[in-house]
């Protein structure tokens, strides 16, 4: 059986964690310094929600400003977008925002948005207020979490939120092409069924005046 892919991308300034969230949760390792990420890099993981599989492409873009004009070309066609802030960084936040009137503007099609803020484990230092997060986060449609990184509080939870929503979205599409699918056969069906009469009648009326 095949299983479905489904493109990830992950948003966010520079130093927010972006690379370290995904080391953690794909390879279960966190690196204590990681080199700035160059374009993009691409990991794949495989996922199971209420027994159902899915192959989440995750693409990790560069935070740094002289590479956001490459952004586009990674979250085109993507099925969900991770927004990543870091809690002890106001500025990462107001970045993030950025990132969704971008994603709002260019993007033709919905995408499935999360909000994260990373480096949990540095609470005390937090600079983004859970309350004021989770607010733009309702205020734009999308979903939010916290996690750390170095520690891998609420890691997991965060790719599988996705997922989640990612099937259900998958879900809702297959219903409204066969709902589609439906009506066009009966058209079919319909229009067929009444040209049969029409030319019943006409075989009728011939044979009337042959006589």
């Amino acid at each position: 059986m095949v299983v479905p892919e489904a493109k990830v991308v992950i948003l966010g300034a520079q130093a927010v964690g972006k690379t370290s969230v995904i080391h953690r949760y794909v390879g279960q390792i966190f690196e204590q310094h990681t080199s700035p990420t160059i374009g993009a890099s691409f990991f794949s993981i495989r996922v199971r929600i209420d027994h159902k599989d899915l192959e989440l492409l995750i693409w990790d873009t560069a935070g740094q400003e002289r590479f956001r004009s490459m952004a586009p070309m990674y979250y085109r066609n993507a099925n969900a977008a991770i927004l990543m802030y870091d809690i002890t960084s106001y500025s990462s936040f107001e970045s993030m925002k950025e990132w969704v009137t971008e994603l709002k503007v260019r993007l033709e099609e919905p995408i499935i948005m999360c909000v994260v803020g990373n480096k949990l484990d540095k609470n005390k230092m937090r600079q983004v207020g859970y309350k004021e997060a989770t607010e733009f986060a309702i205020s734009i449609g999308s979903l939010y979490h916290e996690c750390s990184a170095l520690n891998s509080e609420g890691v997991e939870g965060v790719f599988l939120d996705i997922a989640q929503e990612i099937l259900k979205q998958n879900a809702r599409l297959q219903e409204k092409h066969d709902r589609e699918t439906a009506f066009r056969e009966g058209e079919v069906i319909r229009v067929t069924s009444s040209n049969r009469g029409d030319l019943t009648e006409s075989t009728e009326e011939k044979s009337f005046l042959c006589c």
